[in-house]
């Protein structure tokens, strides 16, 4: 049972730091782990066992984290696409809206990056930091691979239904839509699985500080989600700027023999921080706002905390028997 304990904490883990980290959903809410769990987590380590499983690395990660944000947004949800997703109102596809594609440039950018790096590659990154000595090895055996596959299959079913059903219209994307969505999310496969290998090897040269790798990580995080929906393209520029300086420095940082496990950790633990206070001044798309809704705010944000300060004292100890081992 321990060998797969990561695999367990990282099934959670995903949906609580994609919905309830977020603030998207109030604690209230949290009865809906039974298919979120299996929807985010089982996304989450589909792509983490495939990719360790092929001696891939992070860029790999984080390109199958934007295919998952396709395969949610343009199928199961159809949000990329629904002029009012779920009778809510909030107007989604207005900025920046490309009437020959029938999407939202702001709110396709927005979502695929959020769940590219929050709700895959920040949840696998803070489960991995927790088992320092098997974070680049298989959790799961071939059984275990399947029933989280089956778990994924059920849920997307599952989620797609209440979407459409809940759906005031019953919004169905056109074949167009979705045939050509579906042919993105086939190329985004592909390419993740062409990018290169991680090298043997690291070049000698200083990395930053891991606590001030966190603070960038939170600084650009944080950018990222204050920067309002109404500067259209605008904010889709800065979008894109952010996460390619953060993607260009993570690349460049990580290819240098002082990068370590800790610079790791410190990248997913400034992005984790950025949705904890973030949670704090908006209200959640789900469940209840108010008190309740803020002690949740507290609760979520105290488990990121704690579950950074435990996976960095895991992360030193490996770093101190490392040099043991090497005197």
């Amino acid at each position: 049972m321990r060998r797969i304990l990561p695999a367990v904490g990282l099934f959670f883990l995903a949906p609580l730091v994609a919905e309830f980290l977020l603030g998207n959903m109030s604690i209230t809410m949290l009865g809906t782990l039974i298919v979120l769990a299996p929807m985010y987590g089982g996304g989450a380590l589909l792509i983490r066992e495939v990719v360790r499983r092929n001696d891939r690395g992070w860029p790999t990660i984080i390109t199958l984290g934007l295919a998952f944000g396709i395969l949610e947004e343009a199928f199961m949800t159809q949000s990329l696409f629904n002029p009012d997703y779920l009778g809510m109102n909030l107007h989604l596809l207005d900025p920046a809206y490309i009437p020959a594609l029938g999407i939202g440039g702001w709110w396709t950018v927005f979502v695929l990056m959020l769940h590219s790096v929050w709700s895959i590659s920040v949840p696998i990154a803070l489960t991995e930091s927790c088992v320092p000595e098997r974070s680049t090895k298989p959790w799961l055996g071939r059984i275990g691979l399947l029933v989280v596959a089956v778990l994924f299959v059920l849920a997307t079913i599952s989620i797609t239904s209440f979407s459409i059903k809940q759906d005031r219209v019953h919004f169905v994307a056109s074949m167009t839509q979705f045939v050509s969505a579906a042919v993105i999310c086939l190329v985004v496969i592909v390419f993740a699985f062409r990018l290169p290998k991680p090298a043997e090897g690291r070049a000698p040269g200083a990395v930053p500080n891991a606590w001030l790798v966190g603070l960038i990580s939170l600084a650009a995080g944080s950018v990222f989600l204050v920067v309002p929906n109404r500067w259209a393209w605008s904010a889709v520029m800065i979008y894109i700027t952010v996460c390619a300086g953060m993607i260009g420095a993570a690349v460049a940082w990580s290819q240098r023999s002082s990068w370590g496990g800790l610079h790791r950790l410190a990248l997913a633990g400034g992005a984790a921080l950025a949705y904890a206070w973030h949670a704090f001044v908006q209200n959640p798309s789900v469940g209840r706002a108010g008190t309740i809704n803020r002690i949740g705010n507290v609760v979520f944000a105290a488990g990121a905390v704690i579950l950074l300060f435990v996976a960095a004292r895991r992360n030193r100890a490996r770093q101190e028997s490392a040099k043991v081992m090497s005197a």
